[in-house]
Protein backbone atom coordinates (compact mmCIF):
# COMPACT_ATOMS: atom_id res chain seq x y z
CA UNK A 1 0.00 0.00 0.00
CA UNK A 2 2.80 2.35 0.95
CA UNK A 3 4.65 1.62 -2.28
CA UNK A 4 1.47 2.28 -4.31
CA UNK A 5 0.98 5.71 -2.74
CA UNK A 6 4.66 6.54 -3.27
CA UNK A 7 4.45 5.43 -6.88
CA UNK A 8 1.34 7.61 -7.46
CA UNK A 9 3.09 10.67 -6.03
CA UNK A 10 6.19 10.02 -8.11
CA UNK A 11 4.06 9.53 -11.21
CA UNK A 12 2.41 12.89 -10.59
CA UNK A 13 5.78 14.56 -10.40
CA UNK A 14 6.84 12.84 -13.61
CA UNK A 15 3.69 14.01 -15.38
CA UNK A 16 4.34 17.56 -14.26
CA UNK A 17 7.93 17.31 -15.52
CA UNK A 18 6.69 15.86 -18.79
CA UNK A 19 4.25 18.73 -19.23
CA UNK A 20 7.04 21.20 -18.65
CA UNK A 21 9.20 19.37 -21.16
CA UNK A 22 6.39 19.41 -23.71
CA UNK A 23 6.09 23.18 -23.45
CA UNK A 24 9.82 23.44 -24.13
CA UNK A 25 9.79 21.00 -27.05
CA UNK A 26 10.84 23.77 -29.41
CA UNK A 27 14.09 24.13 -27.53
CA UNK A 28 15.15 20.50 -27.95
CA UNK A 29 18.52 20.10 -29.66
CA UNK A 30 18.42 19.71 -33.44
CA UNK A 31 20.90 19.67 -36.32
CA UNK A 32 19.15 22.34 -38.36
CA UNK A 33 15.89 24.12 -39.19
CA UNK A 34 12.75 22.56 -40.59
CA UNK A 35 11.51 23.40 -44.07
CA UNK A 36 9.04 25.90 -42.66
CA UNK A 37 11.71 27.70 -40.68
CA UNK A 38 13.85 28.06 -43.81
CA UNK A 39 11.08 29.39 -46.04
CA UNK A 40 9.67 31.77 -43.42
CA UNK A 41 12.97 33.61 -43.06
CA UNK A 42 13.26 34.42 -46.79
CA UNK A 43 11.96 37.94 -47.36
CA UNK A 44 11.20 38.49 -43.67
CA UNK A 45 12.74 41.17 -41.41
CA UNK A 46 15.16 38.47 -40.22
CA UNK A 47 16.53 38.14 -43.75
CA UNK A 48 19.38 40.65 -43.66
CA UNK A 49 21.18 39.48 -46.81
CA UNK A 50 18.31 39.44 -49.32
CA UNK A 51 17.92 35.71 -49.93
CA UNK A 52 15.88 34.30 -52.81
CA UNK A 53 13.97 30.99 -52.77
CA UNK A 54 13.45 29.11 -56.03
CA UNK A 55 11.96 25.70 -56.67
CA UNK A 56 13.97 23.47 -59.00
CA UNK A 57 11.84 23.17 -62.11
CA UNK A 58 12.47 22.47 -65.79
CA UNK A 59 12.13 26.17 -66.81
CA UNK A 60 14.63 27.11 -64.08
CA UNK A 61 17.16 24.54 -65.29
CA UNK A 62 16.71 25.69 -68.90
CA UNK A 63 17.39 29.27 -67.85
CA UNK A 64 20.44 28.24 -65.83
CA UNK A 65 21.88 26.29 -68.78
CA UNK A 66 21.43 29.30 -71.08
CA UNK A 67 23.02 31.68 -68.58
CA UNK A 68 25.91 29.28 -68.02
CA UNK A 69 26.51 29.10 -71.76
CA UNK A 70 26.50 32.90 -72.05
CA UNK A 71 28.90 33.18 -69.11
CA UNK A 72 31.25 30.63 -70.68
CA UNK A 73 31.31 32.63 -73.90
CA UNK A 74 32.61 35.64 -71.98
CA UNK A 75 35.41 33.70 -70.32
CA UNK A 76 38.79 34.07 -72.01
CA UNK A 77 40.19 30.65 -72.87
CA UNK A 78 43.86 29.70 -72.96
CA UNK A 79 43.69 29.63 -76.76
CA UNK A 80 42.33 33.19 -76.85
CA UNK A 81 44.86 34.26 -74.24
CA UNK A 82 47.71 33.10 -76.48
CA UNK A 83 46.34 34.67 -79.69
CA UNK A 84 48.61 37.22 -81.31
CA UNK A 85 51.68 35.94 -79.53
CA UNK A 86 53.29 34.95 -82.82
CA UNK A 87 55.45 31.94 -83.52
CA UNK A 88 57.79 30.85 -80.77
CA UNK A 89 61.50 31.45 -81.44
CA UNK A 90 62.90 28.77 -79.20
CA UNK A 91 66.36 28.78 -80.82
CA UNK A 92 67.15 32.46 -80.30
CA UNK A 93 70.27 32.92 -78.18
CA UNK A 94 70.34 35.05 -75.04
CA UNK A 95 72.53 35.81 -72.01
CA UNK A 96 73.52 32.73 -70.04
CA UNK A 97 73.31 30.36 -72.98
CA UNK A 98 76.27 28.14 -73.84
CA UNK A 99 77.26 27.58 -77.48
CA UNK A 100 79.32 24.88 -79.13
CA UNK A 101 81.12 26.21 -82.23
CA UNK A 102 83.03 24.06 -84.71
CA UNK A 103 85.09 25.92 -87.33
CA UNK A 104 86.09 24.09 -90.53
CA UNK A 105 88.97 25.37 -92.71
CA UNK A 106 90.27 24.20 -96.09
CA UNK A 107 93.90 24.51 -97.20
CA UNK A 108 96.11 26.69 -95.07
CA UNK A 109 94.50 26.72 -91.63
CA UNK A 110 94.80 29.26 -88.85
CA UNK A 111 94.49 26.47 -86.33
CA UNK A 112 96.20 23.68 -88.34
CA UNK A 113 99.09 21.55 -87.07
CA UNK A 114 102.64 22.73 -87.77
CA UNK A 115 105.23 20.69 -89.70
CA UNK A 116 108.28 19.39 -87.88
CA UNK A 117 110.59 22.28 -88.88
CA UNK A 118 107.87 24.79 -87.96
CA UNK A 119 108.01 26.56 -91.31
CA UNK A 120 104.35 26.29 -92.38
CA UNK A 121 101.10 24.57 -91.50
CA UNK A 122 100.14 21.46 -93.41
CA UNK A 123 97.59 22.23 -96.18
CA UNK A 124 94.56 20.10 -95.28
CA UNK A 125 90.90 20.38 -94.24
CA UNK A 126 90.76 20.78 -90.50
CA UNK A 127 88.23 21.58 -87.78
CA UNK A 128 88.68 23.65 -84.66
CA UNK A 129 86.33 23.14 -81.72
CA UNK A 130 85.20 25.92 -79.43
CA UNK A 131 83.26 23.53 -77.25
CA UNK A 132 82.04 25.86 -74.51
CA UNK A 133 81.35 29.46 -75.48
CA UNK A 134 79.35 31.39 -72.88
CA UNK A 135 77.06 34.23 -73.91
CA UNK A 136 77.72 36.95 -71.34
CA UNK A 137 75.23 39.27 -69.69
CA UNK A 138 75.60 41.75 -72.55
CA UNK A 139 74.66 39.10 -75.09
CA UNK A 140 78.15 38.82 -76.62
CA UNK A 141 80.77 36.12 -77.15
CA UNK A 142 84.52 36.32 -77.79
CA UNK A 143 86.46 34.19 -80.29
CA UNK A 144 90.21 34.16 -81.12
CA UNK A 145 91.21 36.53 -83.98
CA UNK A 146 87.60 37.70 -84.33
CA UNK A 147 86.97 39.45 -81.07
CA UNK A 148 83.54 40.27 -79.70
CA UNK A 149 80.35 39.28 -81.50
CA UNK A 150 76.85 40.42 -80.49
CA UNK A 151 74.81 37.22 -80.66
CA UNK A 152 71.80 37.94 -78.41
CA UNK A 153 68.54 37.65 -80.32
CA UNK A 154 70.10 35.60 -83.13
CA UNK A 155 69.69 31.95 -84.07
CA UNK A 156 72.59 29.46 -84.25
CA UNK A 157 72.45 29.62 -88.05
CA UNK A 158 72.79 33.41 -88.01
CA UNK A 159 75.64 33.21 -85.51
CA UNK A 160 77.40 30.69 -87.76
CA UNK A 161 77.35 33.18 -90.62
CA UNK A 162 78.76 35.87 -88.33
CA UNK A 163 81.63 33.55 -87.34
CA UNK A 164 82.38 32.71 -90.98
CA UNK A 165 82.49 36.41 -91.87
CA UNK A 166 84.79 37.07 -88.93
CA UNK A 167 87.32 34.46 -90.06
CA UNK A 168 86.97 35.03 -93.82
CA UNK A 169 89.77 37.63 -93.85
CA UNK A 170 92.18 35.35 -92.01
CA UNK A 171 91.25 31.83 -93.08
CA UNK A 172 90.65 29.93 -96.29
CA UNK A 173 86.95 29.15 -96.96
CA UNK A 174 85.92 28.94 -93.29
CA UNK A 175 82.61 27.28 -92.40
CA UNK A 176 81.09 27.33 -88.93
CA UNK A 177 78.67 24.95 -87.28
CA UNK A 178 77.00 26.48 -84.20
CA UNK A 179 74.85 24.53 -81.75
CA UNK A 180 73.05 25.49 -78.55
CA UNK A 181 74.75 23.40 -75.90
CA UNK A 182 72.84 24.87 -72.98
CA UNK A 183 69.64 26.80 -73.59
CA UNK A 184 68.75 28.96 -70.59
CA UNK A 185 67.11 31.88 -72.35
CA UNK A 186 64.46 29.65 -73.96
CA UNK A 187 62.99 27.99 -70.91
CA UNK A 188 59.70 27.85 -69.03
CA UNK A 189 59.16 27.39 -65.31
CA UNK A 190 56.87 24.72 -63.90
CA UNK A 191 56.11 25.02 -60.17
CA UNK A 192 53.54 24.01 -57.60
CA UNK A 193 51.93 20.61 -57.24
CA UNK A 194 54.21 18.69 -59.64
CA UNK A 195 56.68 15.91 -58.92
CA UNK A 196 59.71 17.64 -60.49
CA UNK A 197 59.32 21.43 -60.35
CA UNK A 198 61.92 23.48 -62.15
CA UNK A 199 63.10 24.90 -65.46
CA UNK A 200 62.31 23.16 -68.75
CA UNK A 201 64.17 23.93 -71.97
CA UNK A 202 62.19 24.60 -75.13
CA UNK A 203 63.20 23.14 -78.48
CA UNK A 204 62.40 23.78 -82.13
CA UNK A 205 59.64 21.22 -81.85
CA UNK A 206 57.49 23.80 -80.08
CA UNK A 207 56.51 22.24 -76.76
CA UNK A 208 52.92 22.59 -75.64
CA UNK A 209 51.51 23.19 -72.16
CA UNK A 210 50.65 19.53 -71.55
CA UNK A 211 54.17 18.46 -72.58
CA UNK A 212 55.79 20.80 -70.04
CA UNK A 213 53.56 19.49 -67.25
CA UNK A 214 54.41 15.92 -68.24
CA UNK A 215 58.12 16.79 -68.35
CA UNK A 216 57.80 18.06 -64.78
CA UNK A 217 56.50 14.65 -63.70
CA UNK A 218 52.83 15.58 -63.69
CA UNK A 219 50.80 15.87 -60.51
CA UNK A 220 50.06 13.28 -57.85
CA UNK A 221 46.57 14.73 -57.36
CA UNK A 222 43.42 14.22 -59.41
CA UNK A 223 43.36 16.42 -62.50
CA UNK A 224 39.97 17.91 -61.56
CA UNK A 225 41.46 19.10 -58.25
CA UNK A 226 44.29 21.04 -59.91
CA UNK A 227 44.12 24.65 -61.05
CA UNK A 228 46.67 25.68 -63.70
CA UNK A 229 47.81 29.29 -63.32
CA UNK A 230 49.58 30.36 -66.51
CA UNK A 231 51.61 33.58 -66.73
CA UNK A 232 53.06 35.26 -69.82
CA UNK A 233 54.57 38.75 -69.94
CA UNK A 234 52.73 39.90 -66.84
CA UNK A 235 49.35 38.50 -67.87
CA UNK A 236 47.75 35.66 -65.93
CA UNK A 237 45.00 33.16 -66.72
CA UNK A 238 43.66 30.17 -64.80
CA UNK A 239 42.14 26.92 -66.05
CA UNK A 240 41.32 23.53 -64.56
CA UNK A 241 43.85 20.86 -65.51
CA UNK A 242 41.18 18.35 -66.51
CA UNK A 243 39.91 20.79 -69.15
CA UNK A 244 43.27 20.97 -70.94
CA UNK A 245 43.25 18.17 -73.51
CA UNK A 246 46.42 17.09 -75.29
CA UNK A 247 46.59 18.72 -78.72
CA UNK A 248 43.41 20.77 -78.20
CA UNK A 249 43.20 24.53 -78.70
CA UNK A 250 43.84 25.21 -75.01
CA UNK A 251 47.00 23.09 -75.12
CA UNK A 252 48.93 26.14 -76.27
CA UNK A 253 52.52 26.29 -77.51
CA UNK A 254 54.93 27.69 -74.96
CA UNK A 255 57.28 30.63 -75.25
CA UNK A 256 60.39 31.65 -73.34
CA UNK A 257 59.82 32.75 -69.73
CA UNK A 258 56.29 31.36 -69.50
CA UNK A 259 55.41 30.36 -65.93
CA UNK A 260 53.16 27.39 -65.20
CA UNK A 261 51.96 26.92 -61.63
CA UNK A 262 49.83 23.96 -60.58
CA UNK A 263 47.71 24.69 -57.51
CA UNK A 264 45.80 22.04 -55.60
CA UNK A 265 42.31 23.46 -55.19
CA UNK A 266 39.74 20.66 -54.84
CA UNK A 267 36.14 21.36 -55.86
CA UNK A 268 33.93 20.44 -52.91
CA UNK A 269 30.44 20.95 -51.53
CA UNK A 270 29.26 20.77 -47.91
CA UNK A 271 26.41 18.70 -46.48
CA UNK A 272 24.37 19.72 -43.42
CA UNK A 273 21.12 18.69 -41.80
CA UNK A 274 19.38 15.34 -41.64
CA UNK A 275 21.83 13.51 -43.89
CA UNK A 276 23.76 10.39 -42.99
CA UNK A 277 26.54 12.67 -41.73
CA UNK A 278 27.66 16.29 -41.90
CA UNK A 279 30.64 16.34 -44.23
CA UNK A 280 32.57 18.07 -46.99
CA UNK A 281 32.44 16.06 -50.21
CA UNK A 282 34.89 16.36 -53.13
CA UNK A 283 33.57 16.37 -56.70
CA UNK A 284 36.20 13.85 -57.91
CA UNK A 285 34.99 14.48 -61.47
CA UNK A 286 34.66 17.37 -63.91
CA UNK A 287 30.90 17.80 -63.50
CA UNK A 288 28.62 16.68 -60.69
CA UNK A 289 24.82 16.70 -60.70
CA UNK A 290 22.58 17.38 -57.71
CA UNK A 291 21.35 13.77 -57.86
CA UNK A 292 24.93 12.51 -57.58
CA UNK A 293 25.67 14.98 -54.78
CA UNK A 294 22.70 13.78 -52.71
CA UNK A 295 23.70 10.15 -53.26
CA UNK A 296 27.31 10.80 -52.22
CA UNK A 297 26.04 12.42 -49.03
CA UNK A 298 24.18 9.22 -48.18
CA UNK A 299 20.77 10.67 -49.00
CA UNK A 300 18.12 11.81 -46.50
CA UNK A 301 18.10 10.00 -43.16
CA UNK A 302 14.85 7.99 -42.99
CA UNK A 303 14.42 8.66 -39.26
CA UNK A 304 15.14 12.39 -39.32
CA UNK A 305 14.78 13.97 -42.75
CA UNK A 306 11.97 15.63 -44.65
CA UNK A 307 12.48 14.43 -48.25
CA UNK A 308 10.05 17.07 -49.51
CA UNK A 309 12.52 19.84 -48.63
CA UNK A 310 16.06 19.41 -49.93
CA UNK A 311 17.73 22.83 -50.05
CA UNK A 312 20.83 23.98 -51.90
CA UNK A 313 22.44 27.28 -50.83
CA UNK A 314 24.51 29.16 -53.42
CA UNK A 315 25.72 32.66 -54.23
CA UNK A 316 24.54 33.32 -57.79
CA UNK A 317 26.16 36.05 -59.87
CA UNK A 318 23.79 37.57 -62.46
CA UNK A 319 24.73 37.42 -66.12
CA UNK A 320 25.41 41.17 -66.12
CA UNK A 321 28.26 40.63 -63.65
CA UNK A 322 26.63 42.49 -60.76
CA UNK A 323 26.90 41.45 -57.12
CA UNK A 324 26.21 37.78 -56.37
CA UNK A 325 22.82 37.06 -54.77
CA UNK A 326 22.31 34.49 -51.99
CA UNK A 327 19.90 31.97 -53.48
CA UNK A 328 18.18 28.91 -52.00
CA UNK A 329 17.05 26.17 -54.39
CA UNK A 330 14.40 23.72 -53.18
CA UNK A 331 13.85 20.15 -54.37
CA UNK A 332 10.93 17.87 -53.44
CA UNK A 333 12.08 14.26 -53.58
CA UNK A 334 8.51 13.03 -53.07
CA UNK A 335 7.79 14.11 -56.66
CA UNK A 336 8.99 11.59 -59.29
CA UNK A 337 10.01 14.30 -61.76
CA UNK A 338 12.42 15.72 -59.19
CA UNK A 339 14.78 12.80 -59.74
CA UNK A 340 15.07 13.71 -63.42
CA UNK A 341 15.50 17.40 -62.64
CA UNK A 342 18.22 16.61 -60.09
CA UNK A 343 20.22 14.91 -62.86
CA UNK A 344 20.18 18.12 -64.91
CA UNK A 345 20.97 20.51 -62.05
CA UNK A 346 24.77 20.91 -61.91
CA UNK A 347 26.65 21.49 -58.67
CA UNK A 348 29.24 24.25 -58.25
CA UNK A 349 32.26 24.59 -56.05
CA UNK A 350 31.29 25.81 -52.57
CA UNK A 351 27.61 24.77 -52.72
CA UNK A 352 25.92 23.96 -49.41
CA UNK A 353 23.46 21.06 -49.49
CA UNK A 354 20.96 21.06 -46.62
CA UNK A 355 18.52 18.21 -45.96
CA UNK A 356 15.83 19.66 -43.72
CA UNK A 357 14.59 18.03 -40.54
CA UNK A 358 11.10 16.56 -40.40
CA UNK A 359 8.68 18.01 -37.84
CA UNK A 360 8.24 14.54 -36.37
CA UNK A 361 11.94 14.62 -35.54
CA UNK A 362 11.42 16.82 -32.47
CA UNK A 363 8.40 14.82 -31.34
CA UNK A 364 10.47 11.64 -31.56
CA UNK A 365 13.15 13.22 -29.40
CA UNK A 366 10.53 14.31 -26.85
CA UNK A 367 9.00 10.83 -26.73
CA UNK A 368 12.47 9.45 -26.16
CA UNK A 369 12.90 11.76 -23.16
CA UNK A 370 9.53 10.67 -21.71
CA UNK A 371 10.49 7.04 -22.13
CA UNK A 372 13.67 7.66 -20.17
CA UNK A 373 11.64 9.35 -17.39
CA UNK A 374 8.86 6.75 -17.11
CA UNK A 375 10.88 3.62 -17.71
CA UNK A 376 12.25 3.22 -14.11
CA UNK A 377 8.79 3.60 -12.54
CA UNK A 378 7.14 1.25 -14.99
CA UNK A 379 9.81 -1.32 -14.27
CA UNK A 380 9.42 -0.86 -10.50
CA UNK A 381 5.64 -1.24 -10.71
CA UNK A 382 5.96 -4.42 -12.74
CA UNK A 383 8.32 -5.88 -10.16
CA UNK A 384 5.99 -4.99 -7.27
CA UNK A 385 3.07 -6.87 -8.78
Amino acid sequence: MLFTQSFRKSRAWVLMAGAASLSACATLPTNGPTAGQVTRVVGSPQDQIGMRLQDITLPLITTMVDESRQADEKIITLAQFAEGAGAATNDVVGPGDVLSIKLFEVGVSMFGAMVANGEAPMPAARAQDFDTVLVDRNGTIKLPYVGTLMVAGRTPTEIGKMVEQGYARRSQAPQALVMLKRNLSNTVYVTGDVRKPGRIELTLRGERLSAAIAEAGGTASNAQDILVRFSRRGRVIEERLDRIRVGAADDIRLQADDVIELIKEPQTYTVFGAATKVTQVPFDQTELSLAEAIARAGGPNDALANPKAIFLFRYVRPIDGSEAKPTIYRLDLMQPQSYFLAQKFMMRKGDVLYISNAKINRISKFVGILNQLFSPFITARALSQ
